[in-house]
Parts: C-alpha cells; sequence; structure tokens
C-alpha cells in the first residue's frame, strides 16, 4: 500500500483559511480572498492549489461558482480542527440512491441522522440531507459505491450539476449530472462505459443537488 504524502505547506494553509473563513463569515472566501490571507498574488496559482486539494480529495467545489469550496470531512481531520457537540450539526440520512440504473427508492424509517462539522458549510443545513449510494455511475466524478453525499434541496439545477433526480413514470431515482436539451432532459453518467439516459422533461423531478461527498474507506 502506498504511502500517503505530506500536505505541502502551502496547501495546508490554503485549507486553514478556508476553514477559518468559513467559521467566521458563514461561507467560503474567493479565490481572491485566499492568495490575500496566505500572501499568493497570483490566482493561478491559489486555483493550482485548490485543483491539488480537490484531487486529494480534502475540497468539493464548483468552478463556475465564486463562493462554492468546501472542506471535505478529511480536510477537517488534516488540518486538526478540535470538534465539540456544538459544532457538529445533524443531516437528516434517508436512504440509499442509485449510481447506476434506476432503482426503486429505499428509505430508511424513523429520524435517522450523520452528523457533518460546521465547518464545511458554515450556515443553517436545514435544506440538506444524506444519501448512501449504491453502484459505480459517477466514479469519475470522485462517488463511489458505499460512499455518502449530502444534497441540498432544491427543485432545479443549473446545466452540468450533478443531482439525484426522480423519474416520475418509472417511479425510480438515480444520480446523474443534468442537462437540459430541449423537450427532454440527457442523465449523463461520469463513467465511460456507461451511456446516458435520456428521458422527457416532464418526466423529471430535481430532488436536490449534491453539495458534499463522504468517501468510504477501504
Amino acid at each position: 500500500m502506498a504511502q500517503k504524502t505530506e500536505l505541502p505547506e502551502r496547501q495546508r494553509k490554503v485549507l486553514t483559511c478556508i476553514e477559518g473563513y468559513v467559521a467566521e463569515h458563514g461561507f467560503p472566501p474567493t479565490v481572491r480572498e485566499i492568495g490575500e490571507a496566505i500572501g499568493v498574488n497570483s490566482t493561478s496559482l491559489v486555483a493550482y492549489y485548490l485543483k491539488r486539494l480537490e484531487e486529494r480529495g480534502l475540497i468539493n467545489r464548483e468552478p463556475a461558482m465564486s463562493r462554492a469550496i468546501q472542506l471535505t470531512p478529511s480536510a477537517i481531520e488534516e488540518i486538526g480542527v478540535e470538534i465539540n457537540d456544538e459544532e457538529l450539526l445533524p443531516v437528516p440520512f434517508l436512504g440509499y440512491i442509485a449510481a447506476g440504473a434506476p432503482i426503486n427508492v429505499e428509505a430508511f424509517p424513523g429520524n435517522e441522522t450523520i452528523e457533518i462539522n460546521r465547518a464545511i458549510f458554515g450556515r443553517d443545513t436545514s435544506d440538506l440531507f444524506a444519501l448512501k449510494v449504491q453502484g459505480t455511475s459517477m466514479v469519475d466524478a470522485l462517488i463511489n459505491d458505499g460512499d455518502t453525499i449530502v444534497l441540498q434541496h432544491q427543485e432545479t439545477v443549473e446545466n452540468g450539476q450533478m443531482a439525484a433526480v426522480w423519474l416520475k413514470r418509472e417511479e425510480e431515482t438515480t444520480l446523474k449530472k443534468v442537462y437540459y436539451e430541449g423537450k427532454q432532459i440527457r442523465l449523463q453518467p461520469a463513467n465511460p462505459t456507461m451511456d446516458p439516459i435520456y428521458v422527457p422533461a416532464d418526466d423529471v423531478e430535481i430532488q436536490g443537488k449534491v453539495v458534499l461527498v463522504i468517501r468510504k474507506l477501504t
């Protein structure tokens, strides 16, 4: 098994900057604000650090948005943030979702939750819910079978965003990237061995956008 490489100091500073900014302001910093905090004038260099952190599974981000950088639980562990009960926010755990062929929803009864560190979101979590992934259709988006995803409940997403999708006629659910193509929607897997699913737009109901992946350790 390959030994885990030590996180470079500049990348560690970026993580610490993000955590501190979210704790103070309730939302993540921009690339420029990160650069100012760590003493780097080049936004391209900061973007490089963010790319490497994303590759390490320490952050999630939406490149097209300016304040869409989120620490993963691995990042919280990496920078050694002390966690107390007041910093843990409960997120409802609702069951399973398919990352493959659509399947019927399997939801657990009761009020099961998972706990997320406040530093990851820095805001109210009442619109969040969690699902466990079954299947491998999203592996190139770094979502594997057995991972847990946290979603923000919303009824629309932007082109190319990853979402939990309910297929109304089939009464099935799936996890895919969503592309609007006229009167149909393309549900695109992130796995080159799998074909996209094309469905009428009126057959699709967006349940939530993926905002965090919690990796299953093997």
